[in-house]
């Protein structure tokens, strides 16, 4: 597609660029995965971004001078999303003026979801670009041609930068950083959601493991197993309780073994290899952006994916995954990512 007509209305004064305003509402998995399309947007559209929060911790590291209005869609929580009396109305009516005026000239969403669609509408963005569902290319300007359905969510990210005059490279082509000697291998047992997260004690016998091996080893936690991880000896172990200080610790370390969760795609973007324990998501979807990822794919279940939604009493397609089956994968690994101490 050629580039789009410059325009100066909607963007800031000055820099003869069109607006561009891009909706991801979810998790930290997700806006990580935005991240090489919100770089090459920066470049030619003066961007705005509309996320949640923590977003504001990443934008310094991953995208300095991007300008993000934080909002917490409602309908991105996982559970009673629907109780429209709790929704923060006020908040929502008053996006527009966060947002300023003139109106954005662009705006994209990498989702197929029409509660996108419906706010890009209602705030009034001229062009809007996203990949219809439900008969929402009725509240589109350009309904996108969908990647494979087995495609990566990152290829949703390319076929947007694409409409807009931009190209991506492909998740090979990305960039990475193999593991050096003396940083150490960063295991972290949390998750956002419970259906993700392998079961404690496995993870203790993979740290005793790779100690065993001559390994430093750092244990990363959520709040609420940081007493089990205390109480099973693990003395030193962290739990960060912001992006910043997440961020503090990978940057201190080699490689990232964990859950399908934020944490993981973070160090991924930023060049550690990953090697995740897939549960109700599939690789293939969600894999960290980094050519050096690695994982173990969740047991099969008639309902997977499922989307978090377990229908069983425990998490079978995560939890059915044994500690033997991770280490033997994580030998070949270690060797593949570890940089040799001569070079």
């Amino acid at each position: 597609m050629s580039e789009p007509p410059l325009h100066t209305e909607g963007g800031a004064a000055g820099t003869g660029r069109p607006s561009l305003l891009v909706v991801e509402l979810w998790g930290l998995g997700d806006l990580v995965i935005a991240t090489p399309f919100l770089q090459a947007v920066m470049t030619r559209y003066d961007v705005t971004l509309l996320a949640k929060a923590y977003a504001l911790e990443l934008q310094p590291r991953l995208w300095p001078g991007l300008k993000i209005i934080p909002f917490n869609a409602p309908w991105t929580a996982f559970q009673h999303k629907y109780r429209l009396w709790r929704w923060p109305i006020g908040e929502m009516l008053g996006l527009g003026r966060k947002l300023g005026r003139p109106a954005f000239e662009y705006g994209v969403s990498s989702r197929w979801d029409p509660r996108d669609h419906a706010l890009l509408k209602a705030l009034g963005v001229r062009q809007r670009l996203g990949f219809a569902r439900y008969g929402s290319h009725l509240l589109l300007s350009q309904a996108l041609v969908k990647p494979d359905p087995n495609a990566h969510h990152y290829e949703y990210w390319r076929v947007a930068a694409q409409s807009l005059g931009l190209t991506l490279p492909t998740r090979k082509d990305l960039p990475v950083i193999p593991w050096q000697p003396g940083k150490p291998v960063l295991v972290h047992s949390g998750a956002r959601l419970a259906v993700r997260v392998w079961p404690l004690e496995r993870y203790q016998m993979i740290v005793r493991r790779l100690r065993a091996q001559g390994l430093q080893v750092r244990v990363v936690c959520d709040p609420e197993q940081l007493a089990w991880w205390h109480n099973a000896g693990e003395k030193a172990a962290a739990c960060p309780t912001t992006v910043g200080g997440l961020l503090e610790i990978l940057d201190g370390s080699g490689v990232f073994i964990g859950n399908d969760s934020g944490p993981g795609h973070l160090a991924g973007i930023l060049g550690l290899p990953t090697f995740t324990i897939f549960g109700p998501q599939l690789p293939e979807w969600f894999a960290p952006l980094n050519p050096l990822a690695e994982w173990m794919e969740g047991k099969s279940c008639p309902y997977k994916p499922c989307s978090d939604y377990c229908r069983m009493p425990t998490p079978e397609c995560l939890w059915n995954i044994t500690g033997e089956e991770v280490w033997q994968r994580l030998q070949g690994f270690l060797r593949r990512t570890q940089r040799p101490a001569s070079s």
